[in-house]
């Protein structure tokens, strides 16, 4: 599938709500935006050729960091980084990757994360928390199956306990590790993010459920993707109409780790992490895969976002 425009998500987005304004002159409706949006600039799909598989791309705001922390060893320059997160609506029930950072830190950021935010300080508006952009496309938080957690890092837990019927899926290794990490990565764990009563886990077991296939059909497979923390996944998407989209999350942060020019700001293991990219680039080269990286600013600028586009 093949969408032609020439202004970005944004653009055509601030357009469109520019217009209501126009139109109405008072009060507007961000649902009602969106939803002329679709009419404008919706996909063209030929009939009877979904399956219902779609990947909605989301991000909750950025974070203002440093080069170094994020490619190591190298300046001291700023730099601002996306956060995002996914949503795949299945005929099975509906998948959420992660959530992005928590809708605490869009309240107070010093309160809920801490002395880490002078190394990573979030850019987070209250809306930008994944169950209000959830509600801006119609999702109902109860149609939510899974939630699956490429790692239980600050800025990758903001969904968990936020979905009352799903599961929990993450590695064994990860979980276990979040509740006691190395002193070296300790910041980056908050556990009052992952540690709430009444969860249903589910937990893979590295190598021996590697390539785990979630739905039986192909459509959303985990890969064990060790070295930027223990139990890292990363995320084969197969869409209908689109192919194969590769979530990498944060077993390569940007374009520059996928190409073996830098390794994470943060590692447990630059052997894992170099080896785990070696192994997501053969999944990419068998499947033909669009490449999607975990943090990469410019090359995340390419991709359709929602609430108005999605890939099917």
């Amino acid at each position: 599938m093949t969408i032609k425009y020439k202004k970005s998500d944004l653009e055509q987005f601030a357009k469109i709500i520019e217009n209501k304004k126009v139109e109405k002159k008072d009060n507007y409706s961000i649902k009602e935006a969106i939803q002329e949006s679709k009419k404008n600039y919706s996909p063209n799909i030929t009939p009877g050729t979904s399956s219902g598989i779609k990947l909605y791309m989301f991000q909750t705001g950025t974070l203002k960091t440093k080069l170094k922390y994020i490619k190591m060893n190298q300046s001291n320059e700023d730099f601002e980084i996306p956060v995002p997160w996914f949503l795949i609506k299945h005929p099975k029930g509906d998948v959420v990757i992660d959530g992005g950072n928590a809708k605490e830190v869009s309240v107070d950021m010093h309160a809920h994360w801490g002395s880490v935010v002078a190394a990573y300080e979030p850019v987070m508006a209250k809306h930008e928390n994944c169950i209000d952009q959830l509600s801006n496309i119609g999702q109902n938080i109860n149609d939510v199956r899974y939630l699956l957690q490429s790692h239980l890092h600050l800025d990758h837990s903001g969904g968990i306990g936020r979905f009352p019927n799903a599961t929990y899926v993450v590695q064994k290794k990860e979980h276990e590790y979040a509740y006691n990490p190395d002193w070296f990565a300790k910041a980056a764990y908050i556990r009052q993010d992952f540690d709430k009563p009444n969860l249903k886990w589910h937990f893979l077991e590295d190598k021996k459920t590697d390539f785990y296939d979630l739905y039986g059909d192909g459509s959303i497979k985990i890969i064990f993707t060790p070295g930027h923390s223990p139990g890292h996944q990363s995320f084969l998407i197969n869409l209908p109409n689109t192919g194969s989209v590769l979530l990498t999350i944060d077993a390569a942060y940007t374009m520059d780790h996928w190409n073996d020019k830098a390794l994470p700001g943060l590692v447990c293991s630059s052997v894992d992490s170099a080896s785990s990219v070696a192994k997501l680039k053969k999944v990419a080269a068998e499947n033909k895969a669009i490449i999607v990286t975990g943090h990469d600013p410019d090359a995340w600028k390419t991709f359709k976002k929602a609430p108005m586009f999605y890939y099917d």
